[in-house]
C-alpha cells in the first residue's frame, strides 16, 4: 500500500480533531524514524500548509515518555503505583473483570468512553462495535459539536454547505467564533488568497484579539455570549437599509416578514449595550455584509460553547439567508460538511445491533455519572467499569472536582488505552499502550472540506503498542463475541468503508485524498434547504431537527429548551456576572496544543510557557495586580491558580485562559476545567466551556 514517492516519503492524513484533516507528506529516515512532516500540495484544501504542531509530529511519535508497556495498578488509586504486565494478560484481566461486573450489575454497568484523539473511522469508532454487541451503556457525545451542529441544522436542515475553497472567490470573508491561525490554518490559506487575488475584505468576530484577528480588515471584539445580539442587530440593519434580498427570502425562507418584525427593536444601540461594541462598529459591519453580495461567513465552534450557543449559531447562519448570499459563488454561510459524505462506517460500529432499551449517558457529565447522580444514570445501574480510548476526561471534561471524585472510587474498574501516562491513565487499574496514526491503517473524512483520505501504516510501532482496533478485537474475543466485524483487518475495514463512497483501498493507494464533489446547487441550497418545503427556517422547530448530535429519545431534549426563542435573538440564559463573580472566563484553544494533545511535546510547552490568564490592563489596576502575578480564580465549583498577563485586546471584565494544560501544570494541581459547569446546553446538550463567571484575587 502507498508506495513511496521516493525512497522514504509517504502520503498520509492528519488524524487530529481539526476540520482541516490535512493531507500530509511524511519523510522517514533510513532508521524508519520521522525526519519531516509537511502539508501535501496534492490535497487542494490543505494546499501544502499544515499547523506547526503537526509539522513537529516526530516529537510525539519518538517521545521518550511514550507508553510502550502494559501496566496494572498497585497501591492507592492515582498514587502512581504500577507494575508491568504482559499485554495478553492485561486483556485477560479486563475481560474477566467486565464479565464479573456484568454478572453482578447487568451489561449497562460497563461504559466504553471515547472521543476524538483520532478521527479515523476505524480506530476511533470500533469501540462502538464492542459497545453495541455487548449492550454496554451508550454515549451521547456532547463535549464538542452538539450546540454548533444543532444550531446550524435548525436553519438549513443539513450539516453541509458551501465548499470552503470558495473563500478564495469571495469579496468578503467573515470569520466568526474561530481562530483558524491556531486551530485550522487552512481557512486562512483560502481567505488570504481572496484578499490577494480579489481585494477581498476579511472581518473577524471574536471575544479577544487572536492571531486571526491580526489579519482582519475589520475586527469586532465583543463580550462572551453576545454573538446573537450582534447577529440580530446586523439583520435589523439589513432590513432597515434595504439590503435584505426579498426575492430570495420569499422563495427560500419560511417567515421573512415574521423575522423582520421580530427584529424591529434589535437596533445597533440595543446591541451595543449588550455586546460592548460601538454603534459605529455594528453599522460598519452590517454595511460591509449588505453591500458585498459575495460574502462568505465561516462559522466556528467558539461562540456556541455557551448556554445560548445553539441559538447563536442559528442566528448568525440566518444572516446569509437575509442577504441571499448563498446564491453567489464564494457566498453563503458554512460550518461543517460532516453531514455531506456518502461514506459511512456503520458496520464497524455494530449499528445493526443497537438496542434502543439500553441507556445512553452524557459524555460531558462523566463526573455526575461516576458519582452516581440518579438523574444522570437514566434508571440504570451505577457505572462500575470504564473502558477509555482517545480521550483524557480527567483533564478535558467539565466540573473536574466531581470528575476526580468519580474516578477515585475504589469500586470502579478502569482500563485506559493511551499513548502517554495522562492523568486519566494514572487513575486506571489497567493501562494499555496505544499506537499513533502512522503505525496503523485508517480512513478519515474532513468536516472543514469535502475530501476523505487514507492514513496507511507506514512505520512499525514500538514493541508493546497496539492499535485501538487490535485492543477492541482482543477484548471481543475474550468476551465471547464472534461477529465477523472482529475477524477483518483494519485495512479490510478501510476498504469496505471506502467502497461505500465508490472508492477502495486500491484506489486510495494512487489517490490518497478523494473529493466527494458536492454540486454547486446542493452546496448552496439552490434546490432548496433540507426541509420538506425547501425553505430556510427562521422559526426553527428544535424538536424536529435531525442532527447527528441529537440525543436519543430515551434522553429527550436537554438544557433549558422550553424557553428557546421563536426567532433569531440574544437568548439570556448564560451565566451572568454578579458582585461576587464580576468576570467572564473563556477557555480558548492554545496555538501549540489541541485539547490535551501536544501538551507533552517540549517545543509546545516552551512556546506556550505556563498556564496563564489574559486580563485587561484596566482590570489589573482595579485588582491591584501586576503582569505575571499569581492569582487564584474561582467560582462555586472550585478554584485554580494562574499567572496573569496584561492584555488590552479584549473587553474589560472578560478574561481568557488559553489551552487545556495538564492539571499538574497548575500551581495546586487543579486544571482550568475545574471552573466549567457540566450543565447541558439546550436543546441537544454540550458543555459551555466559554461561559463561566469567576472571581479573581491575588494568590
Amino acid at each position: 500500500m502507498n508506495k513511496p514517492i521516493d525512497r522514504l516519503t509517504f502520503k498520509s492524513t492528519c488524524p487530529h480533531d481539526c476540520p482541516s484533516t490535512c493531507g500530509l507528506s511524511v519523510e522517514l529516515d533510513a532508521a524508519g524514524k520521522i525526519s519531516k512532516v509537511r502539508g501535501d500540495e496534492g490535497n487542494s484544501y490543505t494546499a501544502g500548509v499544515i499547523c506547526a504542531k503537526v509539522a513537529r509530529y516526530a516529537e510525539r511519535v519518538h517521545h521518550p515518555d511514550r507508553l510502550t508497556k502494559s501496566y496494572r495498578r498497585v497501591g492507592e488509586r492515582g498514587g502512581g503505583g504500577f507494575q508491568e504486565i504482559d499485554f495478553e494478560d492485561a486483556l485477560d484481566e479486563v475481560a474477566e473483570k467486565f464479565t464479573q461486573l456484568e454478572a453482578k450489575h447487568g451489561s449497562e454497568t460497563i461504559w466504553p468512553y471515547y472521543f476524538a484523539g483520532t478521527m479515523g473511522l476505524v480506530q476511533r469508532d470500533c469501540i462502538n462495535g464492542l459497545r453495541n454487541l455487548k449492550k454496554y451503556s451508550g454515549q451521547h457525545s456532547t463535549i464538542c459539536t452538539t450546540p454548533a451542529w444543532g444550531g446550524y441544522i435548525a436553519g438549513t436542515g443539513k450539516l453541509g454547505g458551501v465548499d470552503p475553497r470558495e473563500m478564495a472567490k469571495s469579496d468578503c470573508v467573515v470569520i466568526w467564533g474561530t481562530n483558524p491561525v491556531a486551530t485550522q490554518v487552512n481557512v486562512m490559506t483560502h481567505a488570504i488568497r481572496a484578499r490577494k487575488d480579489r481585494g477581498a475584505k476579511i472581518a473577524v468576530v471574536d471575544i479577544y484579539d487572536t492571531g486571526t484577528m491580526k489579519q482582519a480588515d475589520l475586527k469586532l471584539i465583543l463580550k462572551p455570549g453576545t454573538d446573537g445580539a450582534l447577529a440580530a442587530a446586523v439583520m435589523h440593519i439589513l432590513f432597515r437599509d434595504g439590503y435584505a434580498d426579498w426575492d430570495y427570502l420569499e422563495k427560500y425562507s419560511d417567515d421573512p416578514k415574521g423575522l423582520e418584525h421580530s427584529l424591529i427593536e434589535k437596533s445597533p444601540r440595543w446591541a451595543s449595550e449588550i455586546t460592548g461594541l460601538s454603534v459605529e462598529q455594528i453599522e460598519e459591519f452590517a454595511k460591509l455584509i449588505g453591500q458585498t453580495k459575495r460574502t462568505y461567513i465561516r462559522l466556528g465552534y467558539g461562540m456556541t460553547r455557551q448556554q445560548n450557543g445553539a441559538v447563536v449559531m442559528h442566528a448568525i447562519t440566518s444572516i446569509a439567508a437575509v442577504t441571499g448570499s448563498w446564491l453567489q459563488e464564494g457566498g453563503g454561510a458554512f460550518h461543517s460538511n460532516s453531514g455531506s459524505y456518502p461514506i459511512n462506517n456503520m458496520d464497524i460500529q455494530g449499528v445493526s445491533h443497537i438496542d434502543a432499551n439500553i441507556r445512553t449517558l452524557d459524555q460531558s457529565r462523566i463526573g455526575a455519572v461516576l458519582c452516581g447522580e440518579e438523574a444522570d444514570l437514566y434508571g440504570g445501574p451505577p457505572v462500575n467499569g470504564l473502558f477509555i480510548q482517545n480521550t483524557n476526561p480527567m483533564v478535558v471534561a467539565p466540573d473536574l472536582v466531581k470528575v476526580r471524585q468519580g474516578f477515585a472510587r475504589e469500586d470502579l474498574f478502569t482500563c485506559v488505552h493511551e499513548q502517554f501516562m495522562t492523568e486519566t491513565a494514572a487513575m486506571a487499574d489497567i493501562v494499555l499502550p496505544a499506537t499513533m496514526f502512522l503505525e496503523h491503517d485508517d480512513i478519515y473524512r474532513g468536516g472543514g472540506h469535502t475530501h476523505f483520505g487514507v492514513g496507511p501504516k507506514i512505520m512499525d510501532p514500538p514493541e508493546g503498542c497496539f492499535s485501538n482496533y487490535e485492543v477492541v478485537c482482543g477484548l471481543a474475543q475474550r468476551l465471547g463475541l464472534d461477529d465477523p466485524m472482529f475477524e477483518l483487518t483494519a485495512r479490510e475495514h478501510v476498504d469496505g468503508i471506502a467502497k461505500t463512497a465508490g472508492s477502495s483501498w486500491e484506489s486510495l493507494d494512487s489517490e490518497p485524498w478523494q473529493d466527494i464533489g458536492i454540486s454547486f446547487e446542493d452546496a448552496h441550497f439552490i434546490n432548496g434547504f433540507n426541509w420538506p418545503d425547501g425553505k430556510y427556517r427562521f422559526q426553527p422547530n428544535w424538536d424536529g431537527v435531525a442532527s447527528p448530535s441529537r440525543p436519543p429519545k430515551s434522553m429527550g431534549l436537554l438544557g433549558d429548551y422550553a424557553s428557546l426563542p421563536e426567532f433569531p435573538d440574544h437568548w439570556v440564559v448564560n451565566e451572568d456576572v454578579d458582585d461576587n463573580h464580576p468576570y467572564k472566563l473563556a477557555t480558548s484553544p492554545a496555538r501549540q496544543f489541541l485539547n490535551s494533545s501536544f501538551t507533552e511535546t517540549p517545543t509546545g510547552q516552551k512556546r506556550e510557557g505556563r498556564p496563564s490568564l489574559l486580563v485587561h490592563a484596566d482590570d489589573l489596576i482595579e485588582l491591584d495586580l501586576h503582569d505575571e502575578d499569581l492569582v487564584e480564580v474561582g467560582n462555586d465549583l472550585g478554584s485554580v491558580f494562574l499567572h496573569v498577563k496584561a492584555f488590552s485586546g479584549l473587553q474589560p471584565k472578560t478574561v481568557i485562559a488559553e489551552g487545556i494544560w495538564p492539571n499538574k501544570a497548575h500551581v495546586g494541581g487543579q486544571g482550568i476545567n475545574t471552573l466549567i459547569t457540566a450543565k447541558p446546553i439546550a436543546p441537544f446538550g454540550g458543555a459551555s466551556f466559554h461561559d463561566c463567571r469567576v472571581w479573581i484575587k491575588k494568590a
